[in-house]
């Protein structure tokens, strides 16, 4: 799934394509997972944000498209095999693309998320100023959760995923299946810092593009920060820094990879 890097790189190659053009028409034949776009069409571009892993379209008139691109959901300059929707631009057709279909679209009133609750639960974006310490370190202490399963819930941090949580922990030398209680501040410390440094490095790459080549940018090119993964989807190969084979196990459903020795208790 498309995480902060990923969809902050999105963000950011959709701007001049969208920022201040009408969307004439968006055009779907499912209803039910593009909610109410017909509300969208006439409306101007004024800003596209994020907001974990949501992009938040603000549109004139007071509206606001929310997408979400769920595991293999994309933006794509021209129509491909799996497009489900298309957006009719003043001078150019942009083309959602979404293999598994679990992406998502919502028109809204500005600010009105009510039938989005994951978006009204996120905690700080990790790469702003809002991300402080003091309330992150509240956060692990007052849970028994395992690491990974906290750091997946986005109330910790924003917009982190399978990927980016995996390579943090591994940079913070913390199991992913320690307990946000048992942490020393130390440990806090440096799960709070690995996290930010994870993420910024990984969307100046423009993010993590896998093998199944799901996640691309809109303009077709392909993130490089996998390169720099220590374990991420790395089961077997050795630890960069011991040379232990990288291990997987299930962890709040979610495939975790690890080094046993970097990272054991």
């Amino acid at each position: 799934m498309p995480e902060l890097p990923e969809v902050e790189t999105t963000r950011r190659k959709l701007l001049p394509l969208f920022l201040g053009k009408r969307l004439l028409g968006i055009e779907h034949q499912d209803p039910l997972r593009y909610r109410y776009t017909e509300r969208a069409e006439g409306r101007g571009v004024e800003e596209i944000l994020r907001r974990g892993k949501f992009l938040l379209f603000a549109l004139s008139g007071g509206l606001e498209m929310v997408v979400h691109l769920g595991m293999t959901g994309g933006f794509r300059l021209e129509k491909t095999l799996h497009t489900r929707v298309a957006f009719q631009l003043e001078d150019r057709e942009i083309f959602f693309h979404d293999p598994r279909r679990f992406g998502r679209i919502w028109v809204v009133r500005k600010g009105d998320y009510q039938k989005i609750p994951l978006l009204l639960q996120l905690g700080p974006e990790p790469l702003s100023e809002d991300f402080r310490f003091h309330e992150f370190w509240l956060g692990l202490k007052g849970s028994q959760k395992p690491l990974k399963a906290l750091l997946l819930e986005q109330r910790l941090a924003a917009g982190v995923g399978n990927i980016y949580a995996d390579e943090a922990l591994f940079r913070a030398r913390l199991s992913p299946f320690r307990r946000g209680r048992e942490l020393t501040e130390a440990e806090a410390q440096r799960l709070f810092a690995a996290l930010k440094k994870v993420l910024a490095e990984a969307l100046l790459l423009g993010g993590s593009t896998l093998s199944d080549r799901t996640y691309q940018q809109p303009d077709g090119l392909p993130g490089s920060f996998q390169m720099r993964h220590a374990v991420y989807g790395r089961t077997g190969l050795p630890c960069p820094v011991c040379g232990t084979p990288i291990a997987k196990r299930v962890v709040a459903g979610r495939g975790t990879h690890f080094c046993p020795r970097c990272q054991g208790f």
